[in-house]
């Protein structure tokens, strides 16, 4: 009389080979079906306009000059500020010009040389929390895109 291991086993190696036989069978019916040829072509290209618009929107000349007005925008109440007196204000409005400015690290030179040491070490402590609350805006803001989609 055979072992009820060795019944159990090949039970479960027939019903293997079953379970990968029809996932073969499923795959090559679902490729060779037209409708998903097309539908797969369809998507494709959906996502290939979508990149090529995200694309468009980051070189967008309209963006950019609001970027360079606002960049200038808080430089000048950064300085505005500092002269003041208020200086948390001045080094608040000066790392947001840092956060957008193109060449951030030729800006922060600048800084070096014509902020008072104690506010520059200010503008230095606050990059990093800038950095982190623009990463999570930026991530909202994805999120926000695909909840669209």
């Amino acid at each position: 009389m055979p072992c009820v291991r060795t019944v159990l086993g090949l039970l479960a190696a027939c019903g293997a080979i079953a379970f990968l036989g029809y996932c073969i069978y499923f795959d090559r019916s679902r490729r060779g079906d037209p409708a998903f040829k097309r539908r797969l072509r369809e998507k494709r290209r959906a996502q290939q306009r979508k990149a090529e618009g995200r694309g468009a929107q980051l070189w967008d000349p309209a963006k950019n000059e609001k970027l360079q007005e606002f960049f200038l925008q808080e430089v000048r109440m950064g300085e505005l500020c500092l002269s003041r007196g208020e200086d948390r204000m001045g080094v608040e409005h000066l790392s947001n010009a840092l956060l957008v400015c193109g060449q951030p690290q030729e800006l922060l030179k600048v800084f070096k040389h014509t902020l008072p040491p104690k506010v520059f070490e200010m503008l230095l402590h606050k990059i990093p929390l800038i950095c982190q609350q623009f990463e999570a805006d930026m991530n909202e803001q994805e999120y926000l895109e695909d909840d669209r989609d």
